[in-house]
């Protein structure tokens, strides 16, 4: 039976692509800005051993079709499996270069191979980050043969992806991946960490804070994109905030915002207090407005839909209504990321659409992609009856990604024994309002013992005293299979 259903789920993906080619015909492919960049320079070196390594590995590292790559298997105990590590975003420079797992040590001490892709293009690019990290997972066993250690093909495969890695992790087991990329990989299971788990929601997200913060300093905007907002921004941000350069003093219509943005970004939790004054990812978040809905490139038109967008905050109700008719709306433009012929869409979909075992982590604070993205995906998965194959996971970080080591470890070797040996994880509960609201929320799966590999900035963001603390690490608010 599951077979059958996976094979019904694939046909009626291919039957959408086929319609999609019929609409459009004949017609070339459009080309976009993000196709004439490339001017990419894939860097790559050889890299050394883990810093006081205790497994002995081999390592190679090259260039394919146009991204860098890196490659790491233990020399004597490799355990036949294969972790894919997807990076997050890498801006908009021209130089492409490899990011190694947070979890590199685990995986070389566990008797992993893995391997990393600098992807073939900057920017936003997850149809790139797809396609190149599953081109580097079909070529794993030539390049290994190459350097003289024929290996057999892996007995499972595994991604991990970091924000817009997630983002490719989440969409390559997706079915409409499986049934439109041009380089085919079957992962067994998928870890999306901090991920873009609902592209169009992001985009929303984004515009639809624009545009409360506008409406509120007295400046509402009719439509969305605003051509102005290098104009007008100095005068939004003194109108919400008591300064120029913090976002934790906002005045009393300032604090309406906080409330919207609170209710866009997953509701009362948490860590939102401390999320919102993070100035570092709100001026991230902020660097977004005013963009014309391409992704910069990624696409040819505006992709950005706040029309179903519902705006809620502390006042009464025929205020909140009020507000919510007269606030400006971004119309996309019909079929702006649309199916295409020449394989994955420009800014592949996450439709919850899986069959393989798939375990999520995300802070409870992150302003820049938000907790709620994991609720609306729990809520798609859930609709297309996959939400048994689903994990996820609450962790108390106030900033995008800022996960201990320990965390991370232990989402992917859950998944693994998940994978192989049937048991399922437990995981947090995203989606009851009561619970995720809870000031012990998130406790269970928070690890703040530091190792090695913790980076000094996640050390600092999760010291002791820096966030509310828990009294003590509270099962109660996770449930299992």
């Amino acid at each position: 039976m599951p077979n059958l259903l996976k094979t019904a789920a694939l046909l009626s993906v291919i039957s959408a692509l086929l319609a999609g080619c019929a609409q459009t015909g004949s017609l070339a492919e459009d080309t976009r800005p993000q196709d004439a960049r490339n001017d990419f320079v894939p860097a790559h070196s050889d890299f050394t051993a883990m810093p006081d390594g205790a497994t002995p590995t081999d390592r190679w590292s090259g260039v394919l079709g146009g991204a860098a790559y890196r490659i790491e298997v233990p020399t004597g105990k490799w355990n036949g499996k294969l972790v894919l590590y997807a990076h997050g975003y890498a801006g908009t420079g021209k130089n492409l270069t490899v990011q190694d797992p947070p979890i590199r040590r685990y995986l070389v001490d566990n008797g992993y191979a893995w391997a990393a892709s600098s992807y073939s293009k900057n920017y936003y690019d997850v149809r790139a980050g797809v396609e190149d990290t599953n081109a580097l997972a079909l070529a794993f066993n030539d390049i290994a043969a190459r350097n003289g250690r024929p290996l057999p093909k892996p007995s499972k495969t595994y991604i991990f992806g970091r924000s817009m890695g997630g983002h490719i992790a989440a969409a390559a087991v997706e079915a409409e991946t499986l049934a439109t990329a041009n380089h085919k990989v079957r992962y067994d299971g998928a870890v999306p960490t901090c991920a873009v788990l609902d592209d169009d929601k992001l985009w929303a997200y984004f515009g639809a804070y624009q545009l409360a913060a506008q409406q509120l300093a007295g400046l509402p905007a009719a439509s969305l994109p605003v051509t102005n907002w290098p104009q007008i921004v100095g005068h939004v941000r003194t109108t919400l905030f008591n300064s120029t350069t913090s976002f934790a003093t906002p005045t009393p219509q300032g604090l309406l915002l906080k409330d919207i943005v609170m209710n866009l970004t997953g509701g009362q939790r948490p860590l939102f207090e401390k999320g919102f004054a993070n100035d570092g990812l709100q001026n991230v978040v902020w660097g977004t407005f005013g963009d014309d809905g391409t992704v910069r490139g990624i696409l040819n038109a505006n992709v950005v839909d706040t029309r179903g967008v519902r705006y809620t905050f502390d006042a009464p109700e025929g205020v909140v209504a009020a507000f919510n008719t007269s606030i400006g709306k971004s119309t996309p433009v019909p079929d702006a990321n649309r199916l295409r012929r020449d394989g994955l869409r420009w800014i592949p979909k996450v439709h919850a659409d899986f069959a393989v075992p798939v375990l999520t982590i995300h802070t409870l604070g992150d302003m820049y992609v938000p907790f709620g993205l994991e609720q609306s995906y729990l809520a798609r998965a859930t609709a297309k009856g996959h939400a048994n194959l689903l994990v996820q996971r609450a962790i108390r970080g106030a900033g995008h990604c800022d996960f201990t080591v320990a965390e991370q470890v232990r989402a992917f070797a859950d998944l693994a024994r998940w994978v192989e040996q049937g048991v399922k994880p437990a995981g947090d509960d995203v989606a009851t309002p009561s619970t995720v609201a809870n000031p012990a929320y998130g406790c269970a799966f928070t690890d703040n013992d530091f190792g090695a590999d913790d980076v000094a900035a996640v050390k600092a963001a999760r010291a002791p005293g820096k966030l509310p603390a828990c009294t003590a690490r509270s099962e109660s608010y996770a449930f299992g299979s």
